[in-house]
């Protein structure tokens, strides 16, 4: 059996927290007295999918695919972004098979908001293969003192 069609790609994101910010995560807004800093609408869960994407796909970076220089992507959601990546691998014939991602923050407590950011995803991609698991820090570090938030996640894609 090959293995040439199929690719795995990882995806890393982290942003502070700042006051007079919304607090977007997979596309959802969450009530919370903080959102977080970033040059688009800083959704660490949207950015580290798009970045496990473009990585499984042998493409650049979300960094170069949407620079945090050009004034377009000025707070942008990242329900756009992911959508621009999502047509990036079918220009190259790649197909998402999964999406695994986890959001480690302190607070706010989001798991009522999980199966909104699974349709929000789920563009291209079938609800039942997205997982999104939130967990803390256990109070340690930054994220820990309730100073950001960060996500990680994990694709499988497959050549069409």
């Amino acid at each position: 059996m090959s293995f040439g069609n199929l690719r795995v790609g990882f995806g890393y994101d982290i942003h502070k927290f700042s006051a007079n910010r919304k607090l977007i995560l997979g596309g959802v807004e969450i009530p919370y007295k903080y959102g977080l800093l970033g040059h688009s609408d800083a959704d660490v869960l949207l950015h580290s999918i798009c970045d496990a994407l473009l990585g499984a796909a042998g493409l650049k970076d979300i960094g170069n695919q949407f620079p945090n220089t050009s004034k377009k992507y000025k707070n942008i959601s990242s329900l756009i972004l992911l959508e621009k990546t999502y047509s990036l691998l079918k220009k190259k014939k790649w197909k998402v098979v999964n999406v695994d991602s986890i959001i480690i923050l302190e607070e706010p407590k989001i798991m009522r908001y999980i199966s909104q950011m699974k349709k929000n995803i789920s563009l291209r991609i079938d609800c039942k293969n997205i997982s999104i698991k939130a967990t803390t820090s256990e109070g340690l570090g930054f994220i820990g003192e309730k100073r950001g938030c960060s996500a990680y996640t994990i694709v499988l894609v497959v050549k069409q």
